[in-house]
């Protein structure tokens, strides 16, 4: 066995250490000790699924033909429901049997396509920061990833523009995803139609992740997808999750939707790896997407409040940053007392002071070392109090010693 051989496997030498370990490490061990850490690091919605959902799985999970091997493509009733979904809220026609794919919650679907369409060497571009499984579904799969801004507008353009002229080989595929994780940032269709103009014109996939669709503050302008843009789908396939718009995240429940090539690709690439979700998580999912969508509305103002109370609150408290206007999350720049530290351990300082744990930005990729990334996953008693757990941290006056530099090993590559 040669050195090499002896040592970690090639595809898991390309994945760095785990950003978010030391976080959640000090977290356990604080919570073994007995103290009460208020947990606002994982998008993990709190809220309990809407009951009509779970009244179906409960009563397509007591048929026992429902117990057998479901389709790794999804239930065509599902696929149907996507696309009416689609139709109902965008405006965009869907084949159900050609362009919709049912996947294990969206980050499996980017995986898998990621795997199914990427050479060795390949060149993918990829927002920074961004959702981890953005840059690494590609990384693992053998390609390399050069980072552009994740603002949607001209510099992303223009790095897009760059990208093009320089990189070798071309890019092959760009990843988009508003409103974002973690960023919060929303994109508008004038955007998507630049974004979809220029890929066309280089013949550069497009891989939209739209999670957060149905989370958003402004009802006058709910987010867009990028395939209302004419001729998007020749180019681009979009990845939705129920995860969030219906409290569903143990569900795993995602679809991919678009161009009938890249679909194709991923259902080949599944057929190999799954027999799709269960049966009645299927059911019950063509269900929320089909049944009664107060409950999406009842999220959505849930969210507002909870952003309402203690971003807002955090601002007024001195702790400077934009008032997200969509997603779960507020991307929080740190204060610059502690800006030397670093997103990790200032994230771990503010655990060991305030109770309060969050994720630290350099999980997203090194541009995001600056800022760590709130999720507002606990309902208003605990966000009040970790509201006032946090201001009194910022306004302590306590001195923070200069740490010793970050090593290598602690940054994403």
């Amino acid at each position: 066995m040669s050195s090499e051989s002896s040592g970690e496997f090639h595809r898991i030498r390309r994945l760095p250490p785990y950003v978010f370990a030391e976080v959640n490490s000090a977290k356990l061990k604080a919570r073994t000790a007995g103290e009460d850490i208020i947990d606002l690091g994982m998008g993990n919605p709190d809220s309990p699924t809407p009951r009509h959902i779970v009244d179906k799985l409960i009563e397509t999970v007591q048929d026992p033909r429902s117990h057998r091997y479901s389709v790794s493509q999804g239930i065509p009733g599902l696929r149907r429901a996507l696309a009416s979904y689609y139709a109902r809220r965008f405006d965009v026609g869907l084949n159900p049997d050609t362009e919709v794919v049912a996947t294990l919650g969206s980050k499996e679907g980017l995986a898998n396509l990621a795997s199914a369409i990427t050479s060795p060497g390949d060149t993918i571009l990829v927002p920074n920061p961004s959702y981890p499984i953005h840059q690494f579904g590609f990384i693992i799969a053998g390609a390399g990833v050069r980072s552009i801004p994740a603002t949607p507008d001209d510099e992303m353009l223009r790095a897009l523009d760059l990208a093009v002229r320089h990189s070798v080989p071309k890019p092959t595929a760009l990843i988009v995803n508003f409103p974002s994780n973690p960023t919060a940032y929303l994109a508008d269709l004038d955007f998507y139609r630049e974004i979809v103009a220029f890929c066309r014109r280089h013949e550069i996939w497009i891989m939209s992740d739209l999670a957060y669709a149905e989370i958003y503050f402004d009802e006058s302008k709910p987010p867009p997808s990028l395939l209302q843009v004419p001729g998007a789908k020749d180019i681009a396939v979009e990845f939705t999750s129920l995860s969030k718009t219906y409290s569903m995240p143990g569900w795993r429940m995602g679809f991919a939707a678009g161009n009938e090539r890249l679909i194709k690709a991923l259902t080949r690439m599944k057929s190999y790896l799954d027999y799709g979700a269960f049966t009645p998580i299927q059911v019950a999912a063509a269900t929320a997407l089909t049944g009664p969508q107060e409950c999406v509305a009842e999220m959505r103002a849930l969210y507002k409040d909870r952003r309402d109370v203690f971003i807002k609150g955090l601002i007024a408290a001195g702790w400077d940053m934009p008032l997200p206007e969509g997603s779960m999350f507020a991307w929080a720049p740190i204060p610059p007392k502690y800006a030397s530290l670093g997103s990790v351990e200032f994230s771990k300082l503010l655990m060991s002071r305030a109770k309060v744990a969050v994720a630290p930005g350099l999980g997203f990729g090194e541009h995001g070392d600056t800022h760590v990334r709130i999720a507002l996953v606990e309902n208003n008693h605990r966000l009040r109090q970790a509201l006032r757990n946090i201001r009194g941290f910022l306004q302590s006056g306590t001195n923070v010693p200069e740490t010793e530099p970050r090593t290598a090993d602690q940054g994403v590559a």
